[in-house]
């Protein structure tokens, strides 16, 4: 019965790509032409950080930056699914910002895809970066807590949108130069409940990693906390 109202509906209303509005097919979410323009991450990338390779990379699949011992560890893996460009950007802004919440589900989709190796090591809690309740209030909603949501019913792992808040009111990272960004998000979060960390791999969910600033933040809260290991899972990734 449900099938035969979806088909009614889809007859009446017939799904349309998200990008360009034409009338598409089945639950793809963007037309071919579209979809064709969204550049997707797919190996060969460093293991570690998950940067796709653009030159030679080195016989263990890791990239300089991370082999650089200056640069300190904190995830244990970085995944993102597509290239974040002039294509891509409309995509998640207008789910950001514009209330198309509707494009959850294709987002989440390529999220499940791209965070394979994560799962496969194991995840114990997913969490999605926070918002300060004043950004709360004006957006009305924290696009990575419906991203996790959305994540959980594919892989079936737990979301705790409790246990990581931001306790500080900081500037917009877009407004911010790469240092900048790292002094912007100190000090914003803290853990909820301890104890519910201590022991836990856990992967954090955003909507796109530029520099990775607010993630890194997450888990050095999360990891002095107790976490076993912080891994961070976007949709989208600045490559330049």
């Amino acid at each position: 019965m449900i099938h035969w109202i979806e088909r009614i509906i889809n007859l009446i209303l017939p799904p349309r790509c998200l990008l360009c509005g034409k009338v598409v097919n089945g639950d793809n979410g963007l037309c071919n032409d579209c979809f064709n323009n969204i550049t997707f991450i797919t190996k060969p990338y460093c293991v570690k950080c998950g940067y796709p390779f653009y030159k030679s990379i080195d016989s263990d699949g890791i990239c300089l930056s991370c082999l650089n011992p200056k640069n300190k560890q904190i995830f244990r893996m970085c995944r993102s699914a597509i290239v974040y460009d002039e294509y891509s950007k409309k995509l998640i802004l207008d789910f950001k910002f514009s209330d198309h919440v509707e494009n959850k589900v294709l987002l989440a989709r390529w999220l499940n895809m791209a965070g394979k190796d994560i799962f496969d090591e194991g995840i114990d809690i997913i969490i999605p970066v926070p918002l300060h309740f004043t950004r709360m209030i004006k957006r009305k909603y924290n696009q990575s807590a419906i991203l996790a949501k959305e994540l959980s019913k594919l892989c079936k792992i737990d979301v705790d949108y409790n246990l990581l808040k931001r306790s500080k009111m900081t500037a917009p990272q877009t407004q911010c130069t790469g240092k900048e960004r790292q002094k912007n998000v100190k000090n914003a979060f803290v853990v909820s409940d301890i104890e519910k960390i201590k022991g836990k791999r856990i992967v954090l969910i955003d909507d796109v990693y530029t520099t990775g600033a607010t993630l890194k933040e997450c888990a050095k809260i999360l990891l002095s906390a107790g976490a076993k290991s912080v891994d961070a899972l976007t949709v989208a990734r600045v490559c330049q």
